[in-house]
């Protein structure tokens, strides 16, 4: 009797304790912060992202986002697509060597873009915002790092401003991270034309050699009537001769 009590108060405790974990890891902080969508784009191309917003405040909204685009990344192309509510202003900075942009060269980027809610439109607890960017050529680097600040109206800024380190954890406040690949090589036609004019070659043969089958058949034919003709004339004659 004392084993079954001791092996009941056991498992008491043990339920208990998971209980408590559960309970302790569901009333923790949300662990939503701002992100770029997509996550990947194509060195030299073009891309349309969106700087996603989530609000982790119970009590104040989002009033401003400041994104500041990397110094080692720069782009020659950037507009930002409009948000009901919202203002937005770019700051540019003076880059060297110039950017390549459709054949310009260009001295200035953009450096930073601020959004401003106006009014009503503040990112309310519970909700989220999208702020589109459409930006490029894109450069050759690897990735693209945007440190980017989120301002409360009760005034607690959110720095997301922590980069990414190569094998270890997630940082506490990461900053948005577009991925870049390298774009895929232009296929040759080479091989294709080869190939056609390989195949045209064989056609070529091919029909020679049906329209040698032809001539010959109909050679064949021709020397079979003539034989034909001579062997009917020669049965003809033969009787008369034996008369």
């Amino acid at each position: 009797m004392t084993r079954l009590r001791r092996t009941a108060s056991a498992a008491a405790a043990l339920a208990l304790t998971a209980v408590a974990t559960a309970v302790l890891g569901f009333a923790g902080p949300a662990s939503a912060h701002v992100t770029v969508n997509p996550k990947e784009a194509t060195q030299g191309g073009y891309a349309r992202v969106a700087f996603r917003v989530p609000n982790e405040s119970d009590t104040a909204s989002t009033t401003k986002l400041e994104v500041v685009l990397p110094e080692n990344a720069p782009v020659g192309s950037v507009s930002t697509i409009p948000v009901p509510g919202w203002t937005v202003a770019t700051e540019k900075r003076k880059v060297d060597p110039p950017i390549e942009v459709h054949g310009s060269q260009l001295t200035e980027a953009v450096s930073k873009i601020t959004w401003t809610a106006t009014g009503d439109a503040a990112v309310k607890p519970g909700q989220f915002q999208e702020f589109g960017v459409s930006m490029g050529p894109l450069p050759k680097v690897e990735s693209m790092v945007f440190k980017t600040l989120q301002t409360y109206s009760d005034g607690n800024v959110s720095r997301w401003i922590d980069e990414p380190q190569p094998g270890g954890e997630e940082p506490e406040k990461p900053a948005p991270v577009l991925t870049l690949t390298a774009a895929a090589p232009a296929a040759s036609s080479a091989p294709a034309a080869a190939a056609v004019a390989d195949k045209d070659d064989d056609d070529d043969e091919g029909d020679g050699a049906a329209i040698g089958l032809g001539v010959a058949g109909l050679v064949a034919g021709l020397a079979g009537l003539v034989l034909g003709g001579l062997a009917f004339a020669r049965t003809r004659r033969d009787p008369v001769a034996r008369s």
